[in-house]
């Protein structure tokens, strides 16, 4: 049943081979079998972020029956040390009081450690500049973590500095609640210039690094948009409002209707893009080093004193150099 276990259990790929009499199990309760070394909880994690694959297929389904001839790799990420280390980051503060704090994020920084960054991030930035006083429900990798931005995403982000305060926000998150508004360049020009895009987002069948809309599973997802400026038929300058908040989600769906962001290296494929601009405009378009879109509004109720907030952030100087060559092209 198991072809091959590597000495060390982190960091490797594991093959496990279903057979005849495993035909009908459960995928996690046949892994949980095969590795009891791992927790059923954990495998079940991994599954559902893709690290699990059978016949070269990404599976993201626990739940999913084995046909009991299958060849199944399993990905287990390296283990880390669990806690991230403050570290001197200077840091965009919009605002700060006793149970929050809010961010003006660049672009190139990642929220929280994972695989691949655990340092540099803007936990590690937090944890110096609030000198401990960050909420605990996120989890040791996580302190006062509410919300994300993805890595090349910049704009306004807030973090709990108390656990009444991160419980409060969650709340409103999870309600949908919240004002919560980006602008994006998209390739392209929408039609019609302002709508809304539905679509159930869960992880890519096929690739694990993606998100879709999906036909089953996955989780509802609304996205209202808006043309602010059309650049011929090249490009347009879009505010995007979020009903929902789901992973990459205005990437998703603006790639969804034909029209990915520009700069976007995991869905805004480039080719055919930019026909008949001059091969330099092309070029610079193509090239440019992360997707277009910016958080630039953000609205909460104070979970303590329960008062409106409501921020704006200030487009970035790369985004305004992009709109600003659009226009001359």
């Amino acid at each position: 049943m198991n072809d091959a276990r590597p000495a060390t259990l982190y960091g490797t790929l594991h093959t496990l081979s279903a057979e005849a009499p495993q035909a009908g199990m459960r995928l996690d309760k046949w892994l949980a079998e095969c590795m009891p070394e791992i927790s059923r909880s954990r495998l079940k994690v991994l599954i559902e972020s893709g690290r699990v694959c059978l016949d070269d297929a990404a599976v993201t389904d626990a739940g999913r029956r084995l046909k009991g001839t299958e060849v199944c790799v399993l990905d287990i990420p390296v283990a880390q040390p669990a806690d991230p280390e403050a570290e001197a980051i200077a840091l965009d503060v919009v605002y700060e009081d006793d149970d929050l704090i809010v961010i003006d994020k660049p672009a190139g920084m990642v929220v929280h450690p994972a695989a691949g960054n655990y340092s540099s991030t803007l936990v590690n930035a937090l944890l110096h500049h609030c000198g401990g006083s960050l909420s605990g429900i996120g989890g040791v990798r996580r302190p006062g973590i509410v919300h994300r931005l993805d890595k090349d995403t910049s704009g306004l982000l807030v973090a709990a500095k108390t656990d009444a305060a991160h419980q409060g926000l969650a709340e409103q998150f999870a309600a949908h609640s919240l004002t919560r508004a980006y602008r994006a360049v998209c390739w392209g020009v929408p039609m019609p210039r302002q709508g809304e895009i539905e679509g159930n987002i869960g992880r890519s069948p096929n690739n694990r690094k993606k998100m879709a809309i999906v036909e089953r599973g996955g989780k509802p997802a609304l996205t209202r948009y808006r043309v602010e400026r059309a650049y011929g038929q090249t490009a347009a300058l879009v505010e995007c409002r979020l009903a929902t908040g789901r992973t990459h989600q205005i990437r998703v769906h603006m790639t969804s209707i034909g029209h990915p962001l520009i700069g976007d290296p995991l869905y805004g494929r480039q080719t055919g893009r930019g026909k008949g601009l001059p091969a330099e405009a092309r070029d610079r378009l193509t090239h440019f080093p992360r997707q277009a879109l910016h958080a630039f509004l953000l609205g909460f109720l104070h979970p303590t004193t329960h008062e409106h907030l409501l921020f704006e952030s200030k487009i970035p100087l790369d985004f305004n150099k992009l709109t600003s060559f659009l226009e001359g092209v």
